[in-house]
């Protein structure tokens, strides 16, 4: 007993030791809890700052970044730092003193947690030494995605994406420029090539930079720097070491340079410091200029165009969503989209804007409305888009901005002829009339050049014209209106059978009612300032009352042509700052009854297809361009010696369309007249013989000291079924000479062959090819029509010949050639037909041979093929005249055109060639041709293949997948 006793007695006293220890411990924590909760906040700081001088250390160089381990352990801290503050908190709360035997207990355990939360913290503080250090170089981002709109539904868009992107995989292509109109989509194509996976594996880096409106070299560079992540040291770094910096960074790196909104040229060796961009990298510069982009040298340009309205309508539909459900709304929707001018911006801008109408049709009728009218009032939505079209206008000088709004009198989309608007500009006083009409033309062209580069103009298929988008000739309505001196009246193609009101016209400086209905006019307009009146294509107007010009003393433009007066009245003498009259086609037009001689102002006078005689305008010898007819020489009694007062003329055109034997009356009087004026610039004239054609170029005082001379002359007044390919082209048709039904060689003719640009030999008779007039004598010609010359059975034979061959020649059309059977025959000299771009061939029923030995290797800027109805034609390639043909050849063309050619197999005996440019093809009546020249892989610019679904659905393909690849590109017609 007393042995278990013991034995309980040590158990006991030990157990007691233990309590008495524990309590002791408990006790020790909370005597020690102040002292603990320092220490901890000790460690931490220490800990903190450890972390900061780390942190301050990669910040200090944005080109370095933390190590994955020094980035781990500052969470770790950043996690340490959450808990420390849960546990301070807590000390906030339950650390002060008390007797509560509760309150003891928490605060004995809450001294213990921070004792050893102090021993984890000095841990992780140790575990912040880092022997491999704490920063690595930091990795850029190859590309920054933007979030780039969807474009796909676009084509307009698309097919410039597309273009670019096949642009950016050629070697020879460093710099592309992408220019248009403001609006017209130009940055989302930017953002589509920033965000473009094969753009990001294709190079090492993509640097997006928007150009500011005034860009200096300072912001750009901070942007680029901004985005490569680079430290330059020091806030007054110069210009060049930034530069020099840029260039270190980017240094054997494959950049893609993406430069949006750019308004001058930037000069990249100023901004990234090099001269030359480096190996393998590109520029794609964006522009509302075309001429920015010829300055910064770009190696390519693409033009973005305005929205197909079937694009337009899909954009605007997605945009405004089932509000347009409504059959009623969706025809109204209609009529909105196709006023927006196929412009992207316009487009989202009133879509978003008419969406908040809902479904209600008369709210809808009411945006329309106002939007038909949004250059006198103000409309929501329109309002941003016009400040932003504004800043191509504002960027214009005086005389440009009044040439841009004056195009705005004529029609919207409307074909304007470039001369005549010229000849209004010069009369207008835009351009200085004191020089000479063609110095006057060369400034015009300059400035019709800024104009079409900011596409404010655009140029037409018919390269003498030029016509405004509805949408930015509404700015230039609304742009005159605020303007005091540029007062319009524009309504022409408005049907009016009367006369506007009189508070629309009497504070007009220029009125436009042309192509209208109207009968009558005012007995006087009272129009002071009138200084343009177009009246012209009005049918039914026949008579002018006598006072109507009576208050029109500073009018110096007016156009009546293709009306149906039979005079002009008295009252038009008032007009002495008249410097514009256009009377042509106003067949009915007889007789003036105001004194002509007051117009003594008078530059420009056209009265083709009128019956005024020469006799009534005599005494105007101040005119410098008259265009007239044969009928203005009198019908009944030609009048000789009359055209003879009008020696200061400098352009002078006579039409002849009928009666040769009466022109070739009088014809040899009238060359000797013309032939002896000194100021003459410009002639179109014809002349019935090529040697009368000579003694003109022998006797004229001008056509030898002045080489700039611009002719138009032919032999003859052919019914040729091409009647314009000569003057189709407006660099071309003032240096043109026309041969009808002549025969053989006249070495007279070839002196003027020499100098002409422009070419056409038709129903020619005594030659076998058109190089029997020499070929040294073609070297200038950039256009040749050669047509119904039965007796050639070649262009151009090349045996013997030692030299390039029609080396300038860009247009080449054949047509209704009986016995031709080749264009070349024998061998090509290099560099022949080496700018050739479109070829023409029609009507040849035995043409064979297209591309002769040879001659397809000379032809790398041929960009349009078009060969029809040409019978024997069976391969547009033929494998037997290019054997071992490259795979890059005919590397430009574009379009090829192939129509009723019933023998034809082959384009190109299989899928070889690249076709890398071409992007349409069009087949009719081509019944054999069973196979297409292309795969996966080639003509990746193909967009549209036209043809008949019969046709297509009768072609042999060796992989379906090809087909399936086109069949998305197929219109059928």
């Amino acid at each position: 007993m007393e042995a278990v006793a013991g034995a309980l007695a040590v158990k006991a006293y030990d157990d007691g030791s233990k309590v008495v220890g524990f309590f002791q411990k408990k006790n020790d924590y909370v005597k020690d809890l102040e002292e603990n909760y320092h220490k901890l906040k000790s460690e931490l700081g220490k800990l903190q700052a450890r972390r900061d001088d780390i942190e301050a250390e990669f910040n200090r160089d944005k080109r370095m970044q933390a190590t994955r381990e020094c980035q781990d352990w500052i969470l770790r801290v950043k996690e340490m730092e959450i808990q420390v503050s849960k546990l301070e908190e807590k000390y906030n709360s339950k650390g002060k003193p008390s007797w509560k035997p509760t309150s003891w207990t928490s605060r004995s355990k809450l001294s213990e947690r921070m004792a050893k939360k102090s021993e984890e913290v000095h841990s992780l503080w140790m575990d912040g030494i880092f022997e491999r250090g704490v920063v690595v170089a930091k990795s850029v981002r190859p590309v920054e995605k933007i979030g780039a709109p969807n474009i796909e539904d676009k084509q307009s868009l698309q097919g410039a994406f597309r273009n670019t992107l096949n642009y950016l995989k050629r070697d020879k292509i460093t710099r592309i420029g992408i220019w248009g109109a403001l609006g017209i989509g130009k940055t989302a194509i930017m953002q589509n090539l920033n965000d473009n996976e094969e753009m990001a594996k294709m190079f090492d880096k993509i640097i997006w930079v928007t150009v500011s409106k005034h860009p200096s070299i300072e912001k750009l560079q901070e942007a680029i720097i901004r985005r490569l992540e680079l430290s330059v040291e020091g806030t007054s770094s110069t210009t060049e070491e930034k530069a020099q910096r840029i260039s270190e960074e980017l240094e054997g790196k494959k950049c893609l340079i993406l430069l949006d909104e750019v308004c001058q040229k930037i000069d990249l060796h100023e901004v990234m410091g090099f001269r030359t961009l480096q190996k393998d990298s590109k520029v794609v510069l964006a522009s509302r200029s075309r001429g920015i982009c010829y300055d910064m040298d770009a190696d390519e340009l693409i033009k973005v165009k305005n929205l197909s309205y079937d694009d337009a309508w899909n954009m605007f539909q997605k945009t405004v969503g089932d509000a347009i459900s409504s059959p009623s709304i969706k025809r109204i929707a209609e009529l909105v989209t196709n006023e927006c001018g196929g412009l992207p911006l316009l487009i989202d801008r009133v879509a978003r804007t008419l969406k908040k109408n809902g479904k209600n049709e008369v709210l809808w009728d009411r945006g329309l409305r106002r939007l038909q009218r949004w250059d006198s009032i103000k409309v929501e939505g329109i309002e941003e888009v016009l400040e932003f079209l504004k800043l191509c206008y504002h960027d214009l000088d005086e005389i440009k901005k009044g040439c841009f709004l004056y195009s705005a009198l004529y029609p919207e989309e409307c074909e304007i002829c470039v001369d005549y608007l010229m000849e209004c500009w010069r009369a207008e006083g835009f351009m200085d009339y004191r020089y000479e009409i063609k110095d006057a033309r060369g400034e015009g062209h300059e400035i019709l050049k800024e104009l079409t580069d900011l596409s404010l103009l655009e140029r037409t298929n018919r390269i003498k014209f030029v016509k405004m988008n509805k949408v930015l000739r509404k700015m230039a309505l609304k742009m005159s209106s605020q303007r005091n001196d540029f007062k319009l009246l524009v309504k022409p193609q408005e049907g009016l059978n009367d006369f506007p009101k009189r508070e629309e016209w009497e504070q007009a400086t220029r009125i436009s009612l042309m192509d209208n209905q109207l009968q009558t006019l005012p007995d006087t307009l009272d129009c002071c300032n009138l200084l343009t009146l177009l009246l012209q294509r009005n049918m039914f107007l026949m008579t002018i009352p006598e006072s109507f010009f009576a208050s029109m003393q500073s009018l110096r433009v007016l156009d009546l042509h293709a009306t149906a007066i039979e005079s002009l009245p008295s009252s038009l003498s008032n007009s002495i700052h008249l410097r514009g009259l256009y009377l042509n086609s106003c067949n009915h037009l007889r007789k003036f009854q105001f004194n002509i001689e007051a117009l003594v102002k008078l530059e420009a006078l056209d009265i083709r297809g009128t019956q005024i005689s020469l006799l009534e305008i005599g005494s105007l010898r101040q005119v410098r361009c008259l265009q007239m007819s044969l009928s203005n020489f009198g019908m009944e009694n030609p009048i000789e010696g009359e055209i003879s007062n009008f020696n200061s003329l400098e352009e002078l055109s006579i039409e002849v369309r009928s009666s040769k034997l009466w022109w070739d009356k009088i014809v040899d009087s009238v060359k000797k007249e013309v032939a002896a004026w000194e100021k003459l610039t410009s002639l179109r004239f014809c002349f019935p013989e090529v040697d009368c054609l000579e003694l003109f170029v022998s006797t004229s005082p001008v056509w030898n000291k002045n080489s700039c001379m611009t002719f138009q002359f032919a032999n003859d007044h052919p019914d040729s079924t091409c009647p314009q390919i000569l003057e189709s082209f407006c660099y071309l048709s003032n240096y043109s000479l026309k041969l009808v039904d002549g025969n053989g060689v006249n070495p007279r003719m070839l002196k003027q062959l020499m100098v002409t640009y422009a070419f056409g030999l038709i129903n020619h008779r005594g030659v076998s090819r058109l190089s029997d007039f020499g070929v040294e004598n073609m070297n200038r010609m950039l256009v040749c029509l050669i047509e119904g010359c039965n007796e050639m059975e070649t262009i151009i034979n090349g045996e013997g010949i030692t030299q390039e061959v029609l080396k300038c020649l860009e247009h080449l059309c054949i047509n209704n050639i009986l016995n031709l059977k080749s264009i070349w025959q024998g061998p090509v000299y290099a560099g022949s037909l080496a700018q050739l771009k479109n070829l023409t061939l029609s009507r040849c029923p035995e043409l064979k041979k297209i591309f002769s030995n040879g001659m397809i290797q000379q032809l790398p800027q041929l960009q349009h093929l078009r060969v029809e109805e040409c019978g024997q034609i069976e391969e547009i390639i033929m494998e037997s005249e290019n054997n071992g043909l490259e795979a890059n050849a005919l590397p430009s063309l574009k379009t090829l055109v192939l129509l009723n050619l019933p023998e034809l197999t082959s384009i190109w005996i299989d899928d070889s060639l690249e076709w890398p440019s071409l992007q349409r093809i069009k087949v009719s009546t081509c019944d054999k041709l069973k196979r297409l020249p292309f795969n996966n892989a080639n003509a990746t610019k193909l967009r549209f293949i036209e043809g008949h679904e019969s046709w297509w659905g009768e072609l042999v393909w060796e992989d379906e997948a090809i087909k399936q690849r086109l069949q998305s590109l197929c219109i059928f017609n």
